[in-house]
């Protein structure tokens, strides 16, 4: 027993021993050969330069925090987003081949985007919120298993969306707001190439042309594209039934709602500030789903529509084309000229134009008489469509001129039977088949429809009768005999026309340009300012003056900045300021359009007097730094010159940074150069809201003199703040609105009436 107890610990041992070394070499083995993740994963540390309390100090890129790895060791999982990184990344990121998720939102990454080709394995890529500048071409090569990709927010130098990105087949949710997409939208992005397709979010781009037809039949249910230039009509969106939400507002489309009866499962339907025309679908108003219909500032006809009473609507008064202010029938004869001018598609010229519910009140091409419609004229108006069987309803109707359009169709049997028709003139249009038997008093003109008389399916017949203008009525055979001797003597007047036109055009052309030089010689030495500000100044004296700054350019060579002050005229004279090449009209900063979009940019600079302190001008500082918004935006480009342009009675942490970010963006959005770049305040309650709860005291104060609840309204929370004053806080000739010495200099109220003199702007905020 006792050898063989030795000889079995012997064993044992011999055991151990071998282990021991193979875990040595194993280790060794390891060591030498890493995963093929490590050096990747290091490159993209080191880009990053990432903090210490990132937790990516160990040797190991599996055991740093937001990092995930397989049982292999492979890199499955990157989640830095909201980290305030800063750096590139690492152009061999493509080799991370087991990677699923790379998240690095709301940083302040830069650089261009490496080319991820190789990732097949990727199924969410979050780029959103840094500052990116460029898109490769071949970016979205090989990534054939992503499903949502989000590059909002990225200073992108001017792409298109390239043909890569039909690898993403699998594509679900991709987002791109606000990344200077430019071109047309492509037709590859409807449900043949993307069957799983379901939010498309393509906002404040540069987009141009129309809706894809291709789009039709699609799976989307979040469909973004506002704010940017697309036009032409939205019929596509009727065959888009899956949509929840249709944002296509601030864009310049144009002619008729769409159908909405097949939708079961719309909610959210923004259409605002487009140049949409005729009336508003029946359909629409009763969708049970729909919760917010924004319909203001467009050329919408007809009655106003009515919505359940669970819609949010936007539909500001005078904003459309309604026939009345408030839902209602309209005039009859309303109804039937926009029956008429629904074969045309509503065209946006009568839309304009057509106002009230008195077709006889001076509405173009209607002439009235004991109010019955007894002229209809749509001469060179560029129409296009059919000509409606409606026309036979206006039974006053002596008059129908629809000559020198570009109407297709035939002649509607019904226009026939109008009893007091004494004129129809359709002439040179693109009309065809058999026209109808008129009265004999009638007199129909259709010269100049080469088709006219023939079926459209059917060959043209050879000879010059095929495209002979054709007359009926009932002095045919009058104009019939002296045919020769009247083309003739037409003839020679076209001829005499002509040169006497081509004479008279090649005048006026050459007196243009004389005047042209002219002008380029008197100003050419001046370059063209690229910004301009217009304010008002309050003098003491009697007459109050404006004063017009015109900032020119930085790269121009002996340019001129002038800064004028002129009375205003109570008599309304126009005054004229000259300023280095340009000539300005004050009769202009009277005459100019006010609209949301203006309200819009005046409430982001009041934020930006709010995050900076500053005056909206300020002209005790240089030139350079005086307006405001120009200067929020150069300085909102980099982040350690956003920091020191905050306020600094702000206590700023980390906290108050994000939501002052947060804010700062959404100043930049409101104070765009372009109006229909800039958001509603829609947009802007709903970035706020998100902020509330941050900003709401902990702890209300219970010895507040006002006892003001903060669960309050607003509108609550003035009311009672008034009653305590005993005075409407809004009075105009308060003097609680007057400014008082303070730590700030914006021109926001300091501190209103009844408060202590410790009260700060600082407070305010």
């Amino acid at each position: 027993m006792t050898k063989r107890h030795s000889l079995g610990f012997k064993l044992l041992k011999s055991s151990t021993l071998l282990l021991a070394i193979c875990s040595i070499f194993v280790c060794a083995k390891s060591q030498k050969n890493p995963t093929p993740d490590v050096p990747v994963m290091l490159a993209l540390k080191k880009s990053l330069n990432p903090p210490e309390t990132l937790g990516w100090s160990d040797p190991d890129p599996c055991k740093w925090h937001h990092v995930v790895c397989s049982d292999e060791k492979r890199v499955t999982r990157i989640q830095i987003g909201h980290q305030n990184l800063q750096g590139t990344l690492p152009s061999n990121l493509q080799k991370l081949t087991e990677l699923e998720r790379l998240e690095l939102q709301w940083n302040n990454i830069s650089g261009p985007l490496p080319i991820l080709n190789g990732l097949s394995s990727l199924q969410v890529l979050m780029l959103s919120n840094n500052q990116f500048d460029s898109v490769p071409s071949g970016f979205f090569t090989g990534l054939s298993s992503v499903q949502a990709i989000d590059m909002d927010n990225n200073p992108f130098s001017s792409w298109e969306i390239p043909r890569s990105i039909r690898n993403a087949s699998a594509l679900q949710n991709f987002s791109a707001n606000s990344a200077n997409i430019s071109g047309q939208i492509p037709g590859f992005l409807g449900p043949d190439e993307f069957p799983s397709l379901t939010i498309l979010h393509l906002a404040f781009n540069q987009l141009s042309g129309g809706l894809p037809t291709s789009l039709a039949g699609s799976q989307l249910q979040s469909l973004w594209l506002n704010g940017q230039n697309l036009n032409g009509g939205i019929d596509v969106i009727q065959n888009m039934t899956s949509l929840k939400e249709i944002w296509l507002h601030s864009n310049a489309f144009t002619g008729p709602l769409p159908d909405f009866s097949a939708f079961n499962g719309l909610r959210s339907l923004s259409l605002r500030d487009n140049f949409f025309t005729g009336p508003v679908p029946v359909s629409l108003m009763k969708l049970e789903t729909l919760n917010t219909v924004n319909l203001t500032n467009n050329l919408l006809q007809g009655p106003m529509p009515k919505f359940r009473s669970s819609v949010s609507l936007d539909m500001e008064k005078d904003s459309n084309r309604f026939c009345l202010p408030t839902p209602g029938k309209c005039n009859s004869m309303i109804d039937t000229l926009l029956l008429i001018v629904k074969s045309m598609g509503y065209p946006q010229k009568f839309a304009e134009n057509w106002k009230g519910n008195d077709p006889c009140a001076d509405w173009i091409g209607i002439t009235c008489s004991d109010e019955n419609i007894i002229v209809v004229n749509f001469q060179r108006m560029n129409l296009t469509g059919t000509i409606s069987s409606g026309f036979a309803s206006l039974k006053s109707l002596q008059r129908l001129v629809l000559a020198d359009n570009r109407f297709t169709g035939s002649i509607p049997e019904e226009l026939s039977t109008l009893p007091a028709l004494k004129e129809l003139d359709v002439s040179n249009n693109q009309l065809y088949g058999k026209v109808p038997v008129f009265k004999s008093n009638v007199i129909v003109n259709t010269n100049g429809n080469p088709d006219i008389g023939k079926d459209k399916s059917s060959s043209s017949t050879e000879g010059s009768s095929s495209g002979s203008p054709k007359s009926t009525g009932s002095d045919n055979g009058a104009n019939s005999g002296n045919g020769g001797k009247k083309s003739s003597a037409m003839i020679g007047i076209i001829v005499f026309c002509v040169i006497g036109g081509v004479f008279v055009i090649s005048l006026i052309g050459l007196l243009v340009f004389c005047l042209y030089k002219k002008k380029q010689k008197q100003f050419s030495r001046v370059q063209s300012p690229n910004a301009m500000v217009i304010h008002p100044r309050h003098s003491v004296s009697d007459n109050e003056s404006v004063k017009i700054t015109v900032a020119e350019s930085s790269v121009s060579v002996g340019a001129i900045s002038e800064t004028r002050t002129i009375p205003s005229s109570d008599h309304g004279d126009i005054q004229m300021v000259e300023a280095g090449n340009m000539k300005l009209s004050l009769f202009l900063a009277v005459t100019g359009r006010v609209t949301t979009k203006a309200d819009v940019f005046s409430f982001g600079v009041i934020l930006m007097e709010l995050i900076t302190g500053r005056k909206a001008l300020d002209e005790s500082q240089p030139e350079e730094s005086m307006h405001l918004v120009t200067w929020f935006r150069r300085m909102h480009i980099n982040k350690d010159s956003f920091r020191k342009a905050i306020d600094p009675t702000i206590d700023l942490n980390e906290e108050t940074l994000a939501s002052i970010s947060t804010v700062a963006e959404l100043a930049g959005h409101c104070c765009a150069r372009e109006p229909y770049q800039r958001p509603d305040m829609g947009h802007a309650v709903n970035v706020l809201s998100s902020l509330v709860e941050f900003w709401k005291p902990a702890d209300q104060n219970s010895e507040d003199v006002y006892g003001i609840d903060l669960e309050m309204s607003l509108p609550q929370a003035l009311k009672k703040w008034q009653a305590y004053e005993g005075r409407s806080y809004l009075d105009s000739s308060s003097s609680s609105l007057l400014p008082s010495l303070d730590n700030t200099q914006t021109s926001i109220p300091t501190r209103p009436y009844g408060f202590a003199e410790s009260f700060t702007s600082a407070d305010g905020r």
